[in-house]
């Protein structure tokens, strides 16, 4: 490919810090990068994927048409892009919006400005004063296989117990970690074959947050079953959603939760919160159980259920995965992202 000629799309991902939205820009841009001529702007980029040198972005301007697709996912990327169609670079601008919150003055006046904004649901485009395409997300269901034998991976990591419940993501408030090891040290002292992971950053911020967390866990007798396995490699993730039996997703509020299509695609219960997409893709009693956002008591009734019948949890399991197969791919998410790409291009609307 003309590294110049044949850039259609630009990827910026301006944030060094790992996030939701990098995870979504990495999974779909290698798919989007054998569909047409993507380049990949920052930090963590995807094999696959070109990286935009500063060579390329000035080729790019003197290039001056067809116009390029500049898709960001956070403020600081929709500002550099006006910034950049101001002085005279051929883009159109999209961007992404997630979060299910009021936008701050700063952010609705910069959407305002996008050529087109996507939104993973309908409760994120609530959030918003103008039109939005709803693409719901997908999950790549070759990383995230169901467990052949689910049993045999947990006695392979070497664990205590025969089933695992994890609460993956970033260790903080938000996420509703504290909600997950409270459940956690009412349960397992009652269920002794059950380990608890969590798995995820803790931030500098929230290290005094993290810290009572485990005190908690020591306290109730229980620092080797309410393990804290911090930041793993990206590529040990999918083998941990395998391992895991039950998966609890304890948001108090969330743009969308990848989590939970992670999770749903390597055949694994769910327990969620009502927060981010999870009541659009939690069948609650078929592929999980839904409870209201911030209620720890009903959070640990809807745990016990499943560990007290772990037969019933293997079945949701199945069910989660099927769902994901049939309603979540991530090919069905990029070849609609695809459709807003070529609209927006071509001067009309998506």
């Amino acid at each position: 490919m003309n590294r110049c000629g044949g850039i259609e799309v630009i990827i910026p991902n301006l944030n060094w810090r790992y996030s939701g939205g990098t995870a979504t820009n990495q999974a779909i841009a290698p798919r989007l990068a054998r569909m047409m001529g993507l380049a990949w702007l920052g930090a963590n980029r995807p094999n696959g994927v070109m990286r935009l040198t500063f060579g390329d972005l000035m080729r790019v301007y003197a290039r001056r048409t067809p116009p390029v697709v500049w898709h960001a996912r956070r403020n600081i990327e929709m500002a550099v892009g006006l910034l950049l169609k101001f002085l005279g670079w051929p883009l159109v601008l999209i961007f992404t919006s997630a979060g299910q919150r009021r936008k701050t003055i700063t952010t609705r006046w910069l959407i305002d400005r996008m050529d087109a904004v996507i939104a993973p649901s309908a409760a994120s485009a609530s959030f918003l004063h103008r039109p939005a395409v709803v693409v719901p997300h997908g999950v790549d269901l070759v990383r995230y296989p169901p467990a052949a034998d689910r049993a045999a991976d947990w006695a392979a990591s070497g664990l205590p117990g025969r089933y695992g419940i994890g609460c993956f993501g970033r260790v903080r408030p938000q996420k509703g970690t504290d909600l997950f090891v409270t459940a956690m040290c009412r349960l397992l002292p009652r269920y002794p074959d059950f380990t608890a992971v969590v798995i995820g950053e803790t931030t500098w911020e929230q290290r005094a947050f993290a810290a009572r967390l485990k005190a908690q866990a020591a306290a109730a007798g229980l620092s080797d079953r309410i393990l804290f396995l911090g930041v793993l490699p990206a590529e040990e993730v999918p083998r941990w959603f395998a391992r895991i039996s039950i998966y609890a997703f304890t948001s108090r509020n969330e743009g969308f939760g990848l989590t939970l299509l992670e999770a749903m695609a390597a055949g694994v219960a769910l327990v969620a919160a009502r927060a981010g997409a999870a009541e659009i893709v939690v069948v609650d009693g078929a592929t999980g159980l839904l409870v209201p956002p911030g209620d720890v008591d009903a959070l640990a009734s809807a745990l016990e259920s499943l560990m007290r019948d772990p037969a019933t949890a293997a079945g949701m399991g199945g069910g989660a995965r099927a769902r994901a197969d049939a309603e979540f791919s991530i090919d069905a998410e990029v070849a609609r992202i695809v459709e807003v790409y070529r609209a927006v291009r071509s001067g009309g609307h998506p």
